[in-house]
């Protein structure tokens, strides 16, 4: 029988959306086959009529089905509300992407997601079909694409940039994966960038409200580490500093709508880094910050009836949750930002990225700093820093805390354990904790409904806060799309030439 912890409409929604963010949260069990799936299991999705939905595999096999044969539910290691988008396989592919594998190994790799190698390259082979190495090998292939195409370097350093052991290897890859060899593919391209400079067009889902993003991002600019503005032919862009593994960078991102449905949106990026190793790993986080692997017709459809969501999500298709670069600072701008305004919060952090941000030199007029890293701040005296003591002392001991390693905003461990975590360092509540996992964990279920700005939202759109915040519920499992739909009306529009004002509260 359906677990009574289970709302059944959310869970079909989450299971018509494919989304692998809500693997491991819970089973879907169909009737009329006898077999139980994950929520993201490609075959044709059931009728709601013949489905049931079980919080466990062990849960699902109790009821009397077997598991299907495409998506492995039972193959799911972990404890029972183990979510493969947040935990081992999901969190692995992540770190993979950032290039975790090239700079520390399989080792390394296994070490972050809390496994051994051995355990790690099955679970990877069972949800993926292959280990991680070959996942690797497939990612350098790609970065070695775009540097061949973007780029003058020479075949032997741009070899080596892209994580490969030898030439060698690096030719037998291309050659393999792409059927030409990297003189072909570079006869092919258009166009050369300058060295250090790449040029790419990231690929998201449309609808994609390109505008609404960098209204969100230009409203809450820290001076030094970011700039936005409009171009010569008013389309808007938003650029920052880049703390990357292998040293500093910079990233300008052109955002603009793309309201056609189902179809793909390219984003143009320009990165410009210290070291070309960086372009999978700054590849990687830009699209984060972008929610690029969002499903906008799911979240649009599940909204559609809604009498407070719907007709925001109507006029605004295609609204992302914005990601992040990099998950300490996003926590770090969430304490600062407590119970102040986002004018006050982004000038605070302006003083902190000035103290003890370190200065690099980039081509984007104002950006002059990296954030600050965490082994800095975890040194500050909580007194010194331009803000109230317990809330520097809640900085600081964020940052120790991260520093340390007993905490880690990497998306490597699993989204429970992070708030935990955070909720167990003085001076951090739900609020933070939460908004933390909706931007540095991707959590596509969090809801803030002690949140200034959602009561504003809320009464400026004509709704009582107190009776509509209860009904919130009615919006997972897409609840920080809804979150973001709320303070979107509060944002600046349309996309600002620097930092704006805006609504009075920290949204």
């Amino acid at each position: 029988m359906t677990t009574p912890l289970l709302d059944p409409e959310a869970c079909y929604r989450a299971v018509k959306s494919r989304d692998r963010r809500f693997d491991g949260v819970f089973y879907t069990a169909v009737r009329t086959t006898g077999i139980y799936c994950r929520p993201s299991c490609p075959a044709r999705t059931p009728a709601y009529a013949n489905v049931s939905f079980h919080p466990t595999a062990a849960a699902a096999q109790a009821a009397g089905y077997r598991a299907c044969k495409r998506c492995l539910p039972d193959a799911t290691p972990g404890s029972p509300d183990w979510d493969v988008a947040a935990t081992a396989a999901g969190r692995a592919m992540r770190l993979i992407a950032d290039g975790v594998v090239d700079r520390e190994g399989v080792d390394g790799l296994a070490r972050r997601v809390g496994y051994t190698p051995r355990h790690l390259g099955r679970i990877l082979t069972a949800e993926l079909g292959v280990g991680p190495l070959a996942l690797a090998r497939a990612r350098r292939a790609q970065t070695a694409r775009v540097l061949i195409e973007t780029t003058d370097l020479g075949f032997a350093d741009l070899a080596f940039a892209a994580g490969f052991a030898s030439v060698r290897q690096f030719n037998d890859t291309v050659r393999e994966v792409y059927a030409a060899s990297p003189t072909q593919l570079r006869g092919t391209r258009a166009a050369r960038s300058a060295a250090g400079s790449v040029t790419m067009r990231l690929a998201v889902r449309t609808p994609f409200a390109g505008r609404a993003l960098l209204a969100f991002l230009a409203h809450h600019l820290i001076p030094g580490v970011e700039v936005a503005g409009v171009d010569a032919t008013g389309a808007g862009w938003y650029a920052r500093t880049l703390d990357l593994p292998h040293g500093p960078g910079t990233v300008r991102i052109d955002l603009a709508d793309d309201l056609r449905a189902g179809q793909t949106a390219r984003v143009e990026a320009r990165f410009v880094l210290h070291d070309l190793r960086d372009v999978g790993a700054a590849v990687e986080r830009t699209r984060r910050l972008l929610d690029a692997d969002c499903d906008p017709l799911a979240v649009g459809e599940h909204f559609a009836g809604d009498a407070v969501i719907g007709p925001l999500a109507r006029s605004a298709p295609g609204l992302r949750v914005p990601g992040q670069v990099d998950g300490p600072e996003v926590a770090v701008r969430t304490v600062v930002g407590q119970q102040v305004s986002v004018a006050g919060a982004c000038t605070v952090t302006g003083r902190l990225v000035a103290a003890h941000g370190r200065r690099v030199p980039t081509d984007i007029p104002g950006l002059t700093h990296l954030f600050p890293d965490v082994v800095t701040l975890a040194a500050l005296d909580p007194a010194a820093l331009p803000m109230p003591r317990s809330r520097g002392r809640a900085l600081v001991g964020l940052a120790v805390a991260l520093a340390a390693g007993d905490l880690a905003l990497d998306r490597g461990p699993e989204r429970d354990g992070v708030r935990r975590a955070l909720l167990a360092l003085p001076g951090i509540g739900p609020w933070t904790a939460d908004y933390v996992a909706m931007r540095a964990l991707a959590d596509p279920d969090v809801f803030l409904p002690t949140d200034v700005g959602v009561r504003n939202a809320l009464t400026r759109l004509g709704h009582d806060p107190a009776v509509t915040i209860p009904r919130a519920e009615d919006w997972r499992p897409w609840r920080s799309y809804a979150l973001m739909h709320l303070w979107n009306t509060l944002m600046p529009h349309p996309a600002p030439r620097g930092p704006s004002a805006g609504p009075e509260k920290e949204t």
